[in-house]
């Protein structure tokens, strides 16, 4: 346990900053999980307004370092790739 008053403050700040972070991260989870459940079913219109959805908590969540710009980059562009490949199909 942390002694000095500045050390248990940062203590107190990290814990509820990660569950905040988790909470984010979680429902940035579900929202995958609910796109693809919409490709597989091939449901074009909703998987267009899920990956506007995780489009925006993504860069969101870029912008507020609970991701990386790379890991954020990619996990859009495999969203994409598979909503484009409905179109297509």
């Amino acid at each position: 346990m942390p002694i000095l008053q500045n050390a248990k403050k940062a203590l107190r700040q990290s814990v509820k900053h990660e569950k905040l972070n988790q909470t984010i991260k979680a429902e940035i989870h579900s929202l995958r999980v609910k796109l693809r459940k919409a490709v597989t079913a091939k449901k074009i219109d909703e998987a267009k307004e899920v990956v506007k959805l995780i489009g925006k908590k993504l860069d969101k969540a870029q912008s507020k370092k609970i991701f990386k710009k790379n890991t954020v980059a990619r996990l859009k562009s495999r969203m994409m790739q598979k909503v484009n490949a409905l179109k297509v199909s």
